[in-house]
């Protein structure tokens, strides 16, 4: 009778996945608002452009005001990406540990910048007002910490898979 040969395979932790996109998306949030407000005067630049993809290029003159209508927007808008985004940087990279984590989810957070600035701005052209250096870093943060919080929260699991 032929044995079965199996081997383990580590499984990703989606609790530790969804806890680095809420953190990651949190960070990233507030530093691009920090960075705005550094660059062009107005922390609400970037919750305003978030809710733009949801509301319209309208919620971003100025009488639009900076309300629940803004941030609720703004979150529908950024929560669900972050989440998405980590879950994916968990699946890709949670075989490889803390240092390949930061790193991976660093270029990562690039290759997303790229994406957002250099396809997606066809679709939502008032994105291009902030495409710059420290929106990059913004990127390669998020990823970075995405990757990072991953790999500090994961509980490792293997399951036995056959050969």
């Amino acid at each position: 009778m032929p044995t079965l040969k199996t081997r383990l395979k580590q499984v990703v932790d989606w609790r530790a996945a969804l806890i680095a996109g809420a953190v990651s998306g949190t960070v990233f949030l507030l530093l691009t608002m920090w960075l705005t407000y550094s660059e062009v005067g107005s922390a609400w630049l970037m919750p305003r452009l978030l809710a733009s993809a949801l509301l319209g290029a309208d919620i971003l003159t100025p009488t639009a005001g900076d309300g629940v209508k803004v941030w609720g927007a703004a979150i529908l808008v950024h929560l669900p990406l972050s989440l998405g985004f980590a879950c994916l940087i968990a699946y890709v990279l949670h075989r490889w540990g803390l240092l390949v984590g930061i790193g991976g989810g660093a270029l990562f957070g690039l290759v997303l910048y790229g994406i957002n600035f250099y396809a997606l701005t066809a679709w939502l052209p008032q994105f291009v007002i902030i495409k710059s250096v420290s929106v990059a870093f913004a990127h390669l943060m998020f990823g970075a910490f995405a990757g990072g919080v991953y790999e500090l929260l994961e509980v490792e699991e293997f399951v036995a898979v056959p050969e």
